[in-house]
């Protein structure tokens, strides 16, 4: 064994050693939610926005980043795909990937995510972005040439595999983002839709591991 093959043994092993054990209870099989019901439901946390389900749909408005967060832990490795929509002209439409599940605004200004934001329409509609933790960060993979549409349902696909980020919309590709210190592991592996001010509706939401 050469001394080259003995260093790339070791530092393989580092980075296995080092990478954020998957928690036991990260979802195994597909799951689904269509909120074909009345009541967010116990699979939903509310962290105090103005969140219900109404016509078949999660529906939000004026949470002021108050996300409502899925109680399932999610995979390493995972595609997340909704339908995803706005009546209003300023778009705004956002979801969190890998945050802690419990992470909210305390006072309506100072909002830090604790995963990936995928903002589209953002900023009164004039920029898309993916977000690692701050919005506000400029070095984030961002674009400003779509905007969103009033009434328009957009199916989003938001994958993570092998530390790659890709989001696509309606089928084409949207953003994506690698990480080379990905979140994950425990108290970075829920999803959860986001929300300023815009009216917003969720529906159709399907995860499933890779």
């Amino acid at each position: 064994m050469t001394a080259r093959t003995v260093r790339l043994l070791v530092l393989a092993t580092t980075m296995a050693a080092c990478k954020p054990a998957e928690d036991p209870n990260a979802l195994k099989e597909t799951w689904a939610d269509t909120f074909e019901r009345t009541e967010l439901g116990p699979d939903w946390k509310n962290t105090g926005g103005n969140w219900a389900v109404k016509d078949g749909a999660l529906q939000g408005y004026d949470c002021f980043n108050h996300p409502v967060w899925l109680n399932k832990v999610l995979p390493r490795d995972v595609r997340v795909e909704l339908d995803i929509w706005t009546t209003s002209p300023e778009g705004d439409l956002k979801v969190e990937m890998f945050g802690d599940g419990n992470t909210f605004d305390p006072d309506k200004g100072s909002y830090t995510a604790s995963g990936y934001v995928m903002v589209f329409g953002g900023w009164k509609n004039t920029q898309s972005k993916i977000a690692r933790r701050d919005e506000h960060r400029n070095e984030d993979p961002s674009r400003r040439d779509v905007r969103v549409e009033p009434g328009k349902k957009y199916h989003w696909s938001i994958q993570r595999k092998d530390g790659l980020i890709e989001w696509r919309i309606d089928g084409a590709p949207f953003l994506q983002f690698r990480d080379v210190d990905p979140l994950a592991g425990p108290g970075r592996d829920h999803f959860g839709v986001g929300n300023w001010q815009t009216p917003v509706f969720v529906d159709n939401l399907v995860i499933t591991p890779l």
